[in-house]
């Protein structure tokens, strides 16, 4: 039985493969100061202590796939352009039963930094349901327990990800991150101006 003190093995997975239409192209291959989204947050998933790391990829998969490190880590949606839902039942399925949770994190997410990964990363065990809030409201990342990740990806569907598999868990932990960055998300290009 795993010490209830010790964080299990955790892995990491990006959500990269929308197409950003707001945005005007991937976010994945979008830069902040010299550095494509993609591997800022890969960076930030692996320095918060996630391991393995997989990426989700879909629009212009092969640009985003020749950015990465170790293109062995991507995995690529199908129906990527059917929504989150997509990308989140392809990213479950490619993990092994090696990792105790998964952190799932979103490509459009700059101001999340390694100590909201550590700190979610944490709680890792089995049966974990926890989600990063900020200042009251719900956000990423989102951490699941290896326990429910098939019961996730088979209701994952359209632009909702797990929105629905959360709503209205009674074990549900909201882990305040308010103090570590707004969470807010990039849409368009005047979101990545200060």
């Amino acid at each position: 039985m795993a010490d209830p003190e010790t964080p299990g093995r955790c892995a990491g997975l990006l959500l990269a493969a929308g197409a950003g239409r707001r945005f005007g192209r991937p976010k994945a291959l979008v830069e902040l100061h010299g550095e494509p989204l993609l591997l800022r947050a890969l960076r930030v998933l692996a320095d918060g202590g996630c391991d393995p790391l997989h990426v989700v990829l879909g629009a212009r998969a092969e640009e985003a796939r020749a950015l990465l490190p170790d293109p062995s880590i991507a995995v690529e949606a199908p129906d990527w352009a059917t929504g989150m839902g997509a990308s989140l039942r392809t990213g479950l399925r490619s993990l092994s039963g090696d990792a105790d949770a998964v952190l799932v994190h979103l490509v459009d997410l700059p101001g999340i930094g390694a100590e909201v990964i550590a700190r979610l990363r944490a709680l890792a065990t089995p049966d974990i349901v926890a989600r990063a809030c900020y200042d009251g409201v719900p956000g990423h990342p989102v951490l699941f327990g290896r326990r429910w990740w098939t019961g996730i990806a088979d209701s994952a569907r359209g632009d909702r990800g797990a929105r629905d598999w959360l709503a209205g868990r009674p074990d549900l932990l909201l882990v305040d991150c308010s103090d570590l960055g707004s969470g807010a998300d990039v849409d368009t290009p005047s979101d990545l101006t200060p």
